[in-house]
């Protein structure tokens, strides 16, 4: 097994005033070779957006894009028609292909929004662009991990174009879960909150890692934790 460390403190930083966002990869101003993605993973921004401030309208092209709230809610338009708010346990899956434009504002005039938003490469290109939100309850992710995007939609999940699992987990402080890979898949963990060991490494709220060359990996909690965890290709 490989275990590559990404810690929170590593990651590059944008603050704007309105948007306080931290990047796992290589993100617009933010350049580093060194961490350009994960296998078919590009983007994990982890990002702050203050009371009622947001993305204006701007496009996207060729990318799976997929929203995690996890405090707050985040409102949605599109070029398709589509508006939604988008709450704690909700996952949103927006395929770029061809092309689409859409704004996302804080949908509170009074409290931030916590998010990550994720690209990944998706399988081919030029593909019609699609739009995806399903909620998974608190209850779905209790000291499990609840698959919640998937190629095949299989199990409820929203369907993204790449062959990639992603998986939400909540664990209570002593709970343990171990995930299986099939040969020459890998594993990237983001944290979201709390505190974890992966195969025996401890890892915090913003942290993450990549697994490579292993069989499973073998998660416990040290305390209250939240994480989602990517099997690639």
């Amino acid at each position: 097994m490989t275990l590559t460390l990404r810690p929170s403190a590593a990651r590059g930083h944008a603050d704007h005033g309105w948007l306080d966002s931290r990047h796992s990869f290589s993100f617009a101003h933010y350049y580093d070779p060194e961490h350009m993605g994960f296998r078919a993973l590009r983007v994990i921004n982890e990002d702050v957006i203050a009371s009622a401030m947001g993305f204006g309208t701007h496009g996207h092209h060729d990318m799976e894009i997929v929203t995690y709230v996890t405090e707050g809610a985040l409102e949605h338009r599109d070029s398709m028609g589509e508006h939604s708010i988008i709450r704690p346990g909700e996952v949103q899956r927006m395929t770029a292909g061809t092309g689409i434009r859409h704004s996302e504002f804080n949908a509170s005039r009074s409290e931030a929004v916590k998010l990550l938003q994720i690209w990944l490469l998706p399988a081919e290109e030029g593909l019609a662009p699609g739009y995806e939100q399903k909620m998974f309850s608190d209850e779905e992710k209790r000291n499990r991990l609840r698959l919640i995007a998937a190629p095949d939609g299989r199990d409820g999940a929203v369907t993204i174009h790449q062959d990639v699992a992603l998986y939400a987990a909540k664990l209570d402080a002593g709970a343990r879960v171990t995930h299986a890979l099939k040969a020459g898949r890998g594993v990237w963990l983001q944290m979201i909150d709390g505190q974890i060991r992966l195969d025996g490494r401890p890892l915090r709220a913003g942290d993450g890692a990549a697994v490579e060359l292993a069989d499973a990996v073998a998660i416990e909690a040290d305390k209250q934790s939240e994480f989602l965890l990517f099997d690639l290709a």
